[in-house]
């Protein structure tokens, strides 16, 4: 059976809609540990716990986001540089500095809130970014601490598509119902990995579903391998046999 491989690099624009300033999200948000500290993020930026600092699943990077504790009503404005958490019920990781401001420790359910995209910012920004409040105060962001940069609203994406036969063993990272989560998810990989990455493209309940692996490798040990090595950045990855 033949089943069709996109491998990223062909002119592809996505219409950004997750960094839109008022885009809102509820659910729980987890620390990141300590030792993460030091290494790189999605984004090619080394982690440190005293930048206000987050990762999330969508959000292009340099978006920034305040959070607000609900448990408590503490908020803080980071900024998005790393991809995760992949863990089903977290929405967001934040950094330790950010945390401490929010007052959490473990797993808080929180509420998120695009208060400035990416088009509007550098990835780079001073650490000093962070800002607590109540509810009850106005969010604000000094701007004249935020470097500006004129970056195109759609996401535009190089891609090289062709069909192959499968074969080996392979990695596989996540199943996705949207292609542009998917597209995002990829080009990360590429940054953090340097890696190629490869697209099954399945139909599930009337659906389409993009499985998105990484790695091509001739014997499960190989994938062993390379599957121990990322398992850190991607714990819910696991190995699978084309055939």
């Amino acid at each position: 059976m033949r089943i069709t491989f996109i491998a990223i690099l062909l002119g592809f624009i996505i219409q950004n809609g997750y960094s839109q300033v008022g885009f809102t999200q509820e659910g729980f948000a987890s620390v990141y540990a300590e030792k993460f500290e030091g290494r790189t993020t999605a984004s090619g930026e080394s982690y440190s716990f005293r930048k206000a600092t987050c990762a999330h699943l969508n959000l292009p990077f340099g978006t920034l986001v305040k959070i607000t504790n609900l448990s408590n009503n503490k908020s803080v404005v980071v900024r998005v540089n790393d991809r995760g958490p992949f863990v089903p019920d977290r929405i967001i990781d934040i950094s330790r500095s950010a945390a401490e401001k929010l007052g959490i420790t473990g797993t808080t359910k929180v509420k998120i809130e695009v208060v400035e995209g990416p088009s509007q910012l550098n990835v780079e920004q001073p650490n000093n970014i962070v800002q607590t409040t109540n509810q009850s105060t106005k969010q604000s962001v000094n701007s004249s601490e935020v470097k500006q940069e004129i970056i195109p609203e759609n996401e535009l994406y190089e891609l090289k598509v062709n069909l192959i036969q499968p074969h080996g063993f392979t990695i596989q990272i996540g199943s996705y119902k949207e292609l542009v989560n998917m597209l995002r998810i990829a080009n990360d990989i590429k940054i953090s990995l340097k890696k190629d990455v490869r697209v099954q493209v399945s139909t599930l309940n009337n659906e389409k579903i993009y499985r998105l692996f990484v790695g091509s490798f001739n014997t499960r040990k190989e994938a062993e391998i390379f599957k121990e090595k990322i398992s850190k950045i991607y714990p819910d990855c696991f190995i699978v046999e084309l055939k």
